[in-house]
């Protein structure tokens, strides 16, 4: 069954469960997530692509007004829900609807402990080189009884194309398998991704250095 939904596009990905801050300033999105605010009802965060949306996003809810700014803007906490497929796009508003089908795991057996213990070890071995470049961002340790544990791990890894992945998945156990293979990979992109930084003042042939 479908329905419509107002829809929010960023440059991020919703998860079911996560706290996702955000700061309203256009006059469109005032309106939506005022009157989301108000009457205590969904809209949905979808991410943009290549000039569009993708057609997978996340439900959130209003939790808290975090504040509010004399020239009209402000600062809410909002909370994700429900996952959604978009069926069609609404433009009779000044911002986007979406008719939606909601969806969840199909896969409904847990992942073993097993799965659970080595995806948790690769998001600790994440965090460790984050704190050692300074880029950790502030957030919850992962509950490992989370029935989603997946979702929790894979905010801390900053690739939207990852995490899209992540959102369609319809399997915990698929989702924590695809967390550890896509660990060492992503670590290696970022080292490589530091190294070329520090070197590229450096080296001004435009080209990958013979010491890498």
């Amino acid at each position: 069954m479908s329905r419509l939904l107002p829809l929010f596009p960023l440059q991020l990905v919703a998860f079911p469960g996560s706290a996702i801050p955000l700061h309203i300033f256009e006059e469109r999105y005032k309106e939506m997530v005022g009157e989301a605010e108000a009457s205590g009802t969904e809209f949905g965060i979808v991410l943009t692509k290549d000039g569009g949306i993708v057609n997978a996003g996340c439900t959130v809810v209003v939790e808290t007004v975090l504040e509010r700014y004399p020239d009209g803007r402000f600062d809410v906490l909002t909370r994700g829900r429900r996952r959604f497929s978009v069926v069609a796009l609404n433009e009779e508003k000044e911002y986007l609807r979406g008719e939606v089908e909601f969806f969840e795991d199909e896969d409904w057996s847990s992942a073993s402990p097993e799965l659970r213990d080595r995806a948790i070890q690769a998001y600790k071995k994440i965090r460790q080189v984050l704190q050692e470049t300074g880029d950790e961002a502030a957030e919850n340790a992962p509950n490992p009884d989370n029935p989603l544990l997946s979702f929790q791990l894979a905010q801390v890894v900053d690739d939207l194309d990852f995490q899209n992945v992540m959102l369609r998945s319809r399997s915990e156990t698929e989702r924590l398998q695809h967390f550890i293979d896509v660990t060492n990979p992503y670590l290696a992109r970022r080292e490589y991704k530091s190294k070329m930084q520090r070197i590229a003042p450096l080296n001004g042939f435009g080209h990958k250095p013979a010491t890498l």
